[in-house]
C-alpha cells in the first residue's frame, strides 16, 4: 500500500486548481479498514492545501466495518457517495459480493455520522429490473435520506459481462428524474450516459456552496 498516495493526490488536486474533486479507488478488501485511512488523509491534504475545493468520495462498502466508516466521515468530505447499482432482486448476479440492506445501512449510518453531510448514490438500469422496483429503491433511500441519486443507463464493458437487458429512452429518463424529484431527493441526474461523477461540480455548487450562502 503507497501511503505517499495522499499526499502526491492532494498536490495535484492543488496543481490543477480544482473546485471540487472526486475520489474513487479499486475495493481494498483485503485491508483490515479497506482502506479508510487512505481515502480520511486524502480527504484532509485537499482540504489543507485547496481550501475551498469540496471533496466528493466515492467509497466501498468496507465490508459493513462501521469504524472504517467513521474514518473518513471524520475527515469531512464534503459527499459521501456510495453506489447501490441495482435494486435488490438482482444483487446475486449483478453485485455478488455485496449486500443490498448492507449499502442501506452505511448510507444511513453516514447521514448519523455527519447529519450536516451530503450523502449520494447511484443505480444503473437497463438490468432487468422493474420500474416498480427502481420505484421502491427510490423510497429505500429516501427513507435514510439520501441527497443526490444517478441513474444512468447500463452498457455492457465486454461479452464476459451482464447482457443489456433494454435501452431507456430519454423520456422514461426524465420520468425516473421527476419520480425521484417527487420523493424529496435534493438533485437527480438521470439520462443514458450519466454516471457517478456526471455533474458533480454542478451538484456541489448547487447543494454545498449556494446553499450555504443562502441559508
Amino acid at each position: 500500500l503507497d501511503e505517499d498516495e495522499p499526499r502526491r493526490v492532494a498536490e495535484t488536486v492543488a496543481m490543477m486548481g480544482l473546485k471540487h474533486a472526486v475520489l474513487t479507488s479499486v475495493n481494498r478488501d483485503e485491508l483490515p479498514d479497506g482502506g479508510a485511512h487512505i481515502f480520511a488523509e486524502v480527504i484532509r491534504l485537499i482540504h489543507e492545501m485547496t481550501p475551498g475545493c469540496s471533496v466528493e468520495v466515492l467509497i466501498p462498502d468496507f465490508q459493513g466495518n462501521w469504524d472504517a466508516l467513521q474514518a473518513v466521515m471524520d475527515a469531512r468530505p464534503e459527499i459521501l457517495n456510495h453506489n447501490t447499482e441495482t435494486v435488490p432482486r438482482l444483487y446475486k448476479r449483478v453485485r455478488p459480493q455485496a449486500k443490498y440492506p448492507r449499502s442501506l445501512e452505511l448510507l444511513r449510518q453516514a447521514r448519523q455520522m455527519v447529519p450536516t453531510g451530503v450523502t449520494k448514490t447511484g443505480i444503473m438500469v437497463g438490468l432487468g429490473e422493474s420500474t416498480d422496483e427502481i420505484l421502491a429503491v427510490m423510497d429505500d433511500l429516501r427513507a435514510v435520506d439520501v441527497d443526490i441519486l444517478t441513474i444512468g443507463q447500463y452498457l455492457q464493458p465486454s461479452r464476459f459481462h451482464l447482457p443489456i437487458e433494454r435501452y431507456y429512452t430519454p423520456y422514461e429518463f426524465d420520468q425516473l428524474r421527476e419520480a425521484g424529484m417527487a420523493r424529496g431527493f435534493r438533485w437527480v441526474e438521470s439520462g443514458p450516459l450519466v454516471r457517478s461523477s456526471y455533474h458533480a461540480d454542478g451538484q456541489a455548487d448547487q447543494l454545498i456552496f449556494r446553499e450555504t450562502a443562502v441559508g
